[in-house]
């Protein structure tokens, strides 16, 4: 099921994510992880092996595929419920269906810049939300207004399901560039938007930890209504291995 950097990067994630920690120990952990796995020592040869068809190609390509915010999403590991290890290929002005979402997760995460630069805002919901047209419309005063759906996994598919959950109205409360040897780690309700910040494409190493994962996230839109369910086209396994060769040469250009 691997060779040497597959088996040490699953004992590396098993190690420090299996316990049970509290959701801020447990994001603590994974930015630790994520920082050490994505350094210019280790990541490099594992993406090489993987490329050479180590680890689980089969399985891990029918959960990667190009995310609706507009990235590349290449599994690497599969640690089951307890943690994903993830590459994201972000591509300036390649923005999918949801680009300008905000959103949360499932569990604690954390990320590494490899290459390029993300950008991120975080938000949080208005503890009020006053009536159209009054003095509020300023997103500085009472916050941008947004429709909010309830995104889950179809039960007989790994595509996504819409749920229309009403207005909500959105605070700003963080802008933050992230540059190439940068970390972040965000617990699970956090609501963020991110995207590639460069005119070259950005690489972040992505983990996601925890078993007790919310059965939902909360998405929220600005741009007008979305489909009620949004289908995910996995990658062959010749495509992902394709894709994982075109990342070890990017790396090893670093």
């Amino acid at each position: 099921m691997g060779g040497r950097q597959v088996l040490a990067t699953r004992r590396l994630l098993a190690g420090a994510l299996d316990g049970e920690l509290p959701e801020h120990r447990l994001a603590s952990a994974a930015r630790s992880v994520v920082t050490e796995l994505g350094s210019p020592d280790r990541l490099p040869e594992l993406i090489a092996e993987l490329a050479s068809g180590e680890g689980d190609p089969e399985g891990c390509a029918r959960l990667s595929y190009r995310h609706v915010l507009g990235f590349d999403k290449l599994l690497l590991i599969d640690g089951g419920p307890r943690h994903m290890l993830r590459a994201h290929v972000w591509h300036p002005g390649a923005g999918g269906i949801g680009e300008e979402d905000i959103h949360n997760h499932r569990s604690p995460l954390a990320s590494y810049v490899v290459q390029g630069r993300l950008a991120m805002e975080l938000y949080e919901v208005c503890d009020e939300i006053r009536e159209e047209g009054g003095d509020d419309a300023d997103a500085g005063v009472g916050g941008i207004a947004a429709a909010r759906y309830e995104e889950s996994l179809a039960q007989r598919s790994a595509d996504w399901v819409l749920e229309p959950a009403g207005a909500a109205r959105l605070r700003l409360t963080h802008v933050g560039q992230y540059a190439a040897g940068s970390s972040y780690a965000l617990p699970a309700h956090t609501l963020h938007r991110a995207w590639c910040d460069t005119d070259a494409p950005t690489v972040t190493l992505f983990l996601e930890t925890g078993a007790g994962r919310r059965r939902h996230t909360d998405v929220f839109t600005a741009a007008g209504p979305h489909p009620g369910a949004v289908e995910k086209v996995p990658l062959d396994v010749r495509d992902y291995l394709g894709a994982l060769s075109d990342l070890a040469e990017r790396l090893r250009a670093l």
